[in-house]
């Protein structure tokens, strides 16, 4: 059955949503728009604080994701696994949306204002006049700890609040039928987020100092203390409509949920859920195309980012362009999902959906490294004749690459990946985004970071290291794109047998990867 029957066909291109969804759907669109609304935020304020940090830069950001987000990420994927063994679904989204709310108001009235009594900047002088110039970042990560703790919180914002939380809430109560409606929409709202969080991090990054104001001494400390105030307000926002939905009978009430959820509750523990992932061929796929797709990232936006400080070496400055990044990335990825992802992912196979992703990436990144390689030969001639530096050429086209691949990332990548969730059972949902969305997407971030680590202590610098850096960007897309081949035979396997056979239980011990039927009737 085609899943927009009855619709027009601009209605099923535009809108397929029916009447009677509108109730469930509406407040997860808001729920999904604000989640991103301080995704975006977060991103830009984060990179504005570390990379011009004193003493710091680019160099930190490979060190600080290996040596601090790594073991944070295996926190709070214990934490998330104990909690889910005691609470329901709904009560672990205020829970954790609380553990955030809680550190950014910390930030907000001691961390921030206290910063040069709590960085111990003088012992980290003694600490790095004994250690090689490659040591910096690593030092930088200690140095500025308070700054550290908040890059740490917007990315766990990012895996645990929108991945884990947001997109398995909409896994739950969603058919796959029904996904190929929801997602692409749901996709919007994140994309629309993302113009209005560029938009606010531009206008307050520019603003003067305010006397009148009763907090901040500088115009940058203001924005700062405003920002942290907006995520804390659309943070609760967001749970005031986790609960409107519940409230009202619409969480997890579709036919799908309750058949499927009818049985024993699942209990998660950490070790049990990675060796549960390592048993599923299917779920190793997407934990490799979640690591590659992180790491090529990684690798592309260090480099990318280290050439934006140069050219904003101010805080203020550097936020205020990101805040425009951020921006023509809402802007892009908003087009993309009206116009084009949502037809592709419903007109076209899940694979040929799913490698859109990597062919963007690896087009873009080719050119951009392809500038950066000679931007210092012939083509500062060129900067010179557009009246231009050969470092604001290569900012713009990092910046072009980087808008096009998170605008792909924010439609078509997510998208695939949530709809791979989707014909397993509870036990495999939930073990399985908790491993490869909880730790995995940080595996591939830190993966990223250890090459660029390394090579920076080797070579002493980002620039250096850098025609290693797209070798292995190479690699990483190669590998990604055959995981993504990998499973999409699975995928399209699951979901024929879903489609045809009455009794879901049946229907998988029939499935020709017995590892993966194991895995969802057990």
């Amino acid at each position: 059955m085609s899943s927009t029957k009855g619709f027009s066909r601009l209605r099923a291109y535009l809108w397929p949503i029916y009447p009677h969804e509108l109730k469930t759907f509406v407040p997860m669109f808001l729920i999904f728009f604000l989640v991103g609304f301080n995704y975006s935020l977060l991103r830009a304020t984060k990179d504005a604080f570390v990379v011009t940090a004193p003493s710091a830069g680019a160099e930190a950001l490979p060190f600080l994701k290996v040596w601090a987000i790594i073991p944070m990420a295996l926190l709070f994927t214990f934490i998330f696994t104990r909690v889910s063994n005691r609470l329901t679904r709904e009560k672990i989204f205020y829970v954790m949306m609380s553990i955030f709310i809680a550190f950014f108001l910390l930030f907000m009235f001691i961390l921030y204002p206290y910063r040069d009594t709590l960085h111990p900047h003088t012992y980290c002088d003694k600490v790095q006049q004994l250690l090689p110039q490659g040591f910096q970042g690593f030092i930088a990560i200690f140095r500025n700890w308070t700054y550290t703790l908040f890059y740490i919180m917007s990315e766990m914002w990012s895996t645990f609040i929108m991945t884990v939380l947001a997109w398995g809430f909409a896994n739950d109560v969603t058919s796959v039928n029904s996904a190929k409606r929801y997602y692409g929409l749901l996709g919007i709202g994140i994309n629309l987020s993302g113009v209005f969080a560029g938009f606010v991090a531009t206008s307050m990054s520019q603003n003067v100092f305010n006397a009148s104001l009763p907090f901040g001494l500088t115009a940058w400390d203001q924005t700062v203390f405003m920002l942290n105030a907006i995520i804390i307000m659309a943070s609760f926002a967001c749970m005031g409509l986790f609960r409107y939905i519940h409230a009202q009978g619409h969480g997890y009430n579709s036919a799908s949920y309750h058949k499927e959820n009818s049985g024993p509750d699942v209990k998660m523990g950490l070790r049990k859920n990675f060796a549960y992932l390592a048993k599923s061929k299917y779920l190793i796929c997407i934990a490799v195309i979640v690591i590659t797709y992180n790491i090529a990232m990684n690798l592309i936006e260090i480099i990318w980012k280290d050439q934006v400080r140069q050219l904003y070496p101010n805080p203020a400055d550097f936020n205020a362009y990101m805040g425009q990044i951020l921006t023509w990335i809402g802007v892009v990825a908003t087009v993309v999902s009206i116009f084009v992802s949502g037809a592709i992912i419903r007109r076209f196979s899940w694979t040929t959906s799913a490698l859109i992703s990597p062919m963007i990436i690896l087009a873009t990144g080719i050119a951009f490294f392809f500038f950066f390689f000679f931007k210092d030969s012939s083509f500062a001639a060129i900067s010179t004749w557009l009246g231009t530096t050969p470092l604001v050429l290569c900012v713009f086209f990092g910046s072009l690459q980087n808008c096009l691949a998170r605008a792909s990332k924010y439609t078509l990548f997510d998208a695939t990946k949530e709809l791979a969730f989707i014909p397993l059972s509870k036990e495999c949902k939930l073990k399985g985004k908790a491993a490869i969305d909880g730790v995995g997407s940080r595996l591939g971030k830190s993966g990223g970071s250890v090459i660029h680590q390394t090579l920076i202590m080797f070579f002493g610098s980002v620039a250096l290291s850098t025609p290693y850096v797209a070798i292995l960007l190479l690699i990483a897309i190669g590998a990604w794109t055959t995981a993504v081949r990998s499973l999409g035979k699975r995928f399209n396997s699951l979901v024929s047998h879903q489609e045809t056979i009455k009794d879901p239980d049946e229907d998988l011990q029939t499935d020709a990867e017995p590892a993966i039927a194991e895995a969802i009737v057990k």
